[in-house]
């Protein structure tokens, strides 16, 4: 190895950036030419004959071979920082946030107008120390992924995906998005470049064959995470033509494949909420919310949560509002299933306590409990109701123990052990009987709680730490699970709840980001809705008993940020515009409801393939002694259907419509006369029989004896009004 160096020319002012070419044959850099500007960064060969300068936080791009003006500009935003251009991929350069920023922008450049055109714009929750690429043979070809980049914070790297969506993503290599790459092997010495080389590297193709692509490298990230990511908004490279993708056999499609979600008029919000907490723990769903009002904490000192009724929208007033104190921090919290006036708060000092909202909201602070359960011995992470039985309340701790608690008598009943690391959530099954947890450990598990203090069944969980979820879906036949895999990406597991020690029958992986994919599932339609805090889209799935087990449906994106997607019963879904479900979406200042429809043509029908008969779940099927005591139960079910909607399976039967006239309307010959003939009939149908009166000429107006006018050199006037 030799090292050869040389001086070149001096610079006026101070040298601010270098950036090779892409061939190795030229070096551009950039200058501190004016004090008063910051310091300008360039970026060379992007494309061939261009090169690219951050000045004022505006990037410009420059023709090299006239570099007296540059030709295009943009501008990064408003911020006192200075970005840096990271990397280019398929024409694309990104530019990492100055130090402090939280937004990272994605242009595409190209050679002709308009240049630079921004295709990304990425919010994350905190601010950003730096901003590096991934090698490009790293990323994952089959999800369409063109880069990658790992955003460095104050505690922790977080990966952000950049994926081009389309159709048969997972399942074909889109050869038009990934041409070959330049290799990891020199291609000439220094000495060989010195005396005047100009070798390029050898390119190497993007094959799924190749293993460093197929199966990406994992990343290192810590199990929390602050940061939010954000992939291109639309494919920014046009979509393959049918000569170049590979066809691919078409699976079940989903009645609700094109389920669309759009935020209620804005008379349905609640606006202008101040002091909002929106650091829950992961645990917590951030908000909670019943038929009657919703909760929401707020970032006061003393656990405070605020009370909205839902039958008073509209702009929350300035003055200070009357809240439940709970005098410690709060970890989850959820309303009475049965009760709309109870709600019960876990705190970080291990104790849960049940307070009770008076009819109409709120008028004063609350201070006392009605009720404080005590047995954990370490702060709670989260509480569930039964869903059956009123009066029963599970709970999970840092102590590793889960426990149940009958709030009649106020008593602990059970306390189920086996875990071995921290508890990420629970689910109760339909039936009541069996209640689903899954671990950091890496284990879902399955208890029985009437009969076994220990899990029935035990099978492996997602393997990522970083937090998990888990419902039962299909009647209570199967579990899913929505966590991380080894490389931080979000995912969907589907476990069969007769053999969870079989491992999975059924996955999919979602999309990358750091918050845990929080699921709402509606049986009467096995539709999953899952979002994160801190997302900006809403995945959709339909859940079959059969391959593919998981179908994905259209998403719902909102237009910021929101913290948090809680549901209402489906009493509150409007049958006649098909709602199959409608949420509460909580921003930063506001709660907005978003509904969920499916697009029908005749929506003067009950759609009664999709509203089956609903449980009323809001009404207790049994008591919590007769529950402990070994009885089960089941809700009642009422139809959705209004009494004045005939259901579309009962509707009428139209006559099929022939689009085309039969071939012997076009065979017969006519004469010349015929032709005319119907061509007139076709004039006067369409013109009307001038013979007809008009219609004008029914009308009844005044007699003329009852106007006598006279005139009076070029004006009427009535004889009865004076000259």
């Amino acid at each position: 190895m030799m090292c050869v160096s040389a001086a070149l020319e001096p610079h006026s002012d101070q040298l601010q950036s270098l950036s090779w070419k892409r061939d190795g044959s030229l070096l551009a850099s950039s200058c501190k030419v004016r004090t008063e500007c910051p310091a300008p960064d360039v970026h060379c060969d992007e494309p061939a004959w261009a090169h690219l300068l951050i000045l004022n936080r505006e990037v410009r791009i420059w023709d090299s071979r006239k570099l007296s003006s540059s030709i295009s500009s943009s501008s990064l935003g408003t911020s006192s920082g200075k970005p840096k251009p990271c990397s280019a991929r398929y024409d694309l350069m990104l530019f990492s946030p100055a130090q402090g920023d939280t937004v990272v922008d994605c242009f595409e450049v190209s050679s002709s107008e308009p240049f630079l055109t921004q295709v990304s714009h990425c919010l994350t929750d905190t601010s950003t120390r730096g901003v590096a690429v991934v090698p490009k043979l790293a990323l994952d070809v089959m999800s369409c992924e063109v880069m990658r980049v790992l955003q460095l914070t104050d505690s922790c790297i977080v990966p952000i995906s950049y994926q081009v969506p389309r159709k048969h993503s997972g399942q074909e290599f889109h050869e038009d998005l990934y041409p070959d790459t330049v290799g990891t092997t020199p291609a000439m010495s220094a000495v060989e470049w010195w005396g005047g080389g100009n070798k390029q590297d050898p390119a190497r193709g993007c094959s799924t064959s190749s293993s460093p692509l197929s199966t990406p490298s994992s990343s290192a990230v810590p199990s929390r995470s602050p940061s939010t990511t954000s992939g291109l908004s639309s494919g920014f490279l046009p979509s393959p033509s049918p000569s170049q993708s590979t066809k691919t056999i078409q699976g079940p499609t989903s009645k609700f494949r094109h389920i669309q979600g759009a935020v209620m008029h804005r008379n349905t919000h609640i606006t202008n909420m101040r002091g909002l907490n929106l650091t829950t723990p992961g645990e917590c769903d951030g908000f909670c919310v019943n038929r009657e009002r919703v909760a929401v904490p707020l970032a006061i000192s003393g656990g405070q949560i605020a009370i909205f009724e839902r039958s008073q929208p509209g702009r929350v007033p300035d003055t200070a509002l009357p809240t439940i104190q709970n005098s410690v921090n709060v970890v989850d919290f959820c309303w009475d299933p049965f009760d709309t006036q109870r709600l019960a708060v876990a705190g970080d000092d291990a104790k849960i306590r049940l307070w009770r909202v008076p009819k109409g909201g709120l008028t004063e602070t609350l201070t006392e409990p009605e009720l404080i359960l005590q047995g954990h011995t370490e702060k709670i992470y989260s509480i569930k109701f039964h869903p059956l039985a009123s009066g029963l309340l599970v709970s999970s701790s840092y102590d590793l123990t889960v426990r149940l608690w009958n709030l009649d008598s106020r008593e602990q009943v059970k306390l189920l052990s086996g875990h071995e690391d921290q508890i990420f959530g629970m689910a109760w099954s339909p039936d009541g009987k069996l209640l689903a947890t899954v671990c950091k450990d890496g284990k879902v598990r399955i208890y029985d709680p009437r009969k076994s203090t220990t899990p029935i069944q035990e099978g492996p969980g997602p393997e990522g730490p970083r937090g998990a979820r888990v419902v039962w879906v299909c009647g209570g036949k199967y579990v899913l699970v929505s966590g991380f895999d080894s490389r931080s990406e979000r995912g969907l597991y589907l476990y069969s709840a007769d053999s969870l020690s079989s491992g999975t029958i059924a996955t999919t992986q979602v999309d990358v980001s750091p918050s845990t994919l929080i699921p709402f599932y509606d049986p009467d339609t096995s539709v999953v809705i899952l979002t994160g805090k801190g997302d900006t889209r809403v995945h959709i799935y339909e859940i079959v008993p059969e391959e593919p087990y998981l179908i994905e449906c259209s998403s719902f994106n909102s237009p910021e940020p929101h913290k948090g997607l809680v549901f209402l019963p489906k009493t509150e879904c409007n049958v006649r515009d098909v709602e199959i479900a409608v949420g509460l979406l909580l921003t930063k200042a506001s709660i907005e409801p978003v509904a969920f429809r499916v697009p029908r043509v005749k929506k003067e029908f009950f759609q009664d393939d999709i509203y089956s008969d609903t449980a009323v779940w809001w009404e207790p099927a049994l008591t919590a002694s007769a529950w402990l005591s070994g009885s089960n139960g089941q809700h009642k079910k009422i139809s959705l259907k209004p009494k004045d909607m005939t259901p579309v399976s009962e509707a009428p039967k139209e006559a099929p419509v022939r689009k085309y006239l039969p071939s012997s309307v076009y065979l017969e010959e006519k004469t010349d006369e015929q032709k005319k003939e119907e061509l007139l009939s076709a004039m006067v149908a369409k013109l009307g029989n001038m013979d007809d009166p008009l219609p004008q000429e029914s009308f009844q107006g005044v007699d003329e004896d009852e106007w006598v006018s006279k005139c009076d050199g070029n004006r009427w006037m009535d004889e009865s009004q004076p000259e």
